[in-house]
């Protein structure tokens, strides 16, 4: 069974971390991926739609394409809460001792 293109084109823009679209075609045609502008175009918006990746105008003909990275914030009073309730949940046991 065949990997879709969309998946081979969201791996080479994964590896990249960031790079721009004439990049991207590059790469791909380099590794036998020859696609129209139109199918490539449709690709980067099917990704982008998902979540995936993030596509951003540099200059009038050129896109930055960059991997979509979700931070999580980290909150401090839940974590010292989960880190309590670990520690109480362990000290329940008799004989428990750390």
């Amino acid at each position: 069974m065949a990997i879709p293109i969309r998946n081979t084109v969201f791996d080479k823009i994964k590896d990249a971390g960031s790079l721009t679209d004439v990049e991207l075609y590059k790469v791909l045609t380099k590794d036998g991926f020859t696609m129209a502008e139109a199918k490539f175009n449709k690709i980067l918006l099917d990704l982008e739609i998902l979540g995936l990746i993030k596509v951003s105008w540099i200059t009038k003909d050129e896109r930055r394409i960059e991997v979509f990275v979700v931070k999580e914030e980290v909150d401090e009073i839940d974590e010292q809460n989960k880190e309590m309730m670990e520690k109480d949940y362990e000290a329940s046991f008799p004989g428990f001792e750390k």
